[in-house]
């Protein structure tokens, strides 16, 4: 069933889980996503980076690949414009059948970030869409630095603002977490006081950016203290790699058709352990049906 995130993320909200948001760039890591929700009857997002929009996944391929992936399944699927840089390319996703937009307007200052976010919501709600915006700046794994990332945390006197003059349905928050792979050995710090503080003064759903990388135990604690949404890329796409790799390491000759089928079961499996972390399994059927009715 394809759907917007807001259903999901109300749900999750409401029950105290997360819902996870996949990084995909094409018809076998999609597809990956999809089977994983079915198999453990979970909620899914699948999240198309802008980047990807002129590198790779053009929202007007993407966007028909997903919904056929989808037809006739019975586990939720949205399909969310990742890190939407101006409207521009949040008109263009929603045009070509994007359910959700992130508008990412977190490097300008707190009120040009809410008349850009504020914007996009209003485009959205013309169209039924739904939108997550962001408060603070989510940093880079490469050259993480858990003392430089603190300056980059969300203010929470900042969000129960931002959340009613903006008119998000999800907010991602600055906490501890960067996008992409950290250096070997780095474990990234989160402040979950920080989620805590911020759930306790908006009550909405808030989101995790650069789930990969971080302890299992550290995402379940996420979601206890308030997170909704948990987004994964970089693990999902290592995964990947790392089976074509040995594959290749077996045979340099190895059939491309079947590599991408082992490779796309990889990230399937991938995906299967990052849902056990979000406590999102078996709750797709509720979340139809609230849709439905």
């Amino acid at each position: 069933m394809y759907v917007s995130m807001k259903e999901m993320l109300n749900n999750a909200n409401k029950n105290n889980y997360a819902v996870l948001a996949v990084n995909c760039f094409n018809m076998e890591t999609v597809r990956a996503a999809v089977k994983a929700a079915e198999e453990k009857r979970a909620p899914i997002i699948i999240n198309i980076v802008q980047d990807h929009f002129q590198e790779h996944a053009k929202a007007e391929l993407i966007a028909p690949i997903t919904k056929e992936l989808v037809k006739n399944k019975n586990v939720p699927v949205a399909l969310n414009l990742d890190h939407g840089k101006d409207y521009d390319s949040c008109v263009y996703a929603l045009r070509h059948g994007f359910t959700s937009l992130m508008i990412d307007a977190s490097s300008k200052p707190f009120a040009e970030n809410i008349e850009i976010t504020g914007e996009v919501v209003r485009l959205a709600r013309a169209a039924g869409l739904s939108v997550e915006g962001e408060l603070g700046h989510i940093g880079s794994g490469g050259s993480y630095n858990s003392e430089n990332q603190k300056e980059l945390y969300t203010d929470p006197d900042e969000t129960k603002e931002f959340f009613e003059k903006t008119g998000i349905d999800a907010l991602a928050v600055s906490c501890g977490t960067a996008h992409g792979l950290y250096k070997e050995g780095v474990v990234p710090e989160i402040n979950f006081e920080l989620i805590k503080k911020i759930k306790n003064i908006t009550g909405k759903p808030l989101v995790l950016h650069g789930g990969s990388g971080a302890d299992g135990e550290a995402l379940r604690k996420v979601v206890s203290c308030g997170i909704n949404k948990i987004n994964v890329g970089a693990d999902i796409f290592k995964a990947g790699s790392k089976k074509i790799y040995e594959e290749l390491m077996k045979d340099s000759e190895a059939n491309l058709f079947e590599l991408m089928i082992k490779m796309e079961e990889a990230c399937k499996e991938e995906i299967i352990r990052y849902l056990a972390f979000s406590g999102s399994e078996g709750w797709a059927e509720e979340i139809i049906k609230e849709a439905i009715f």
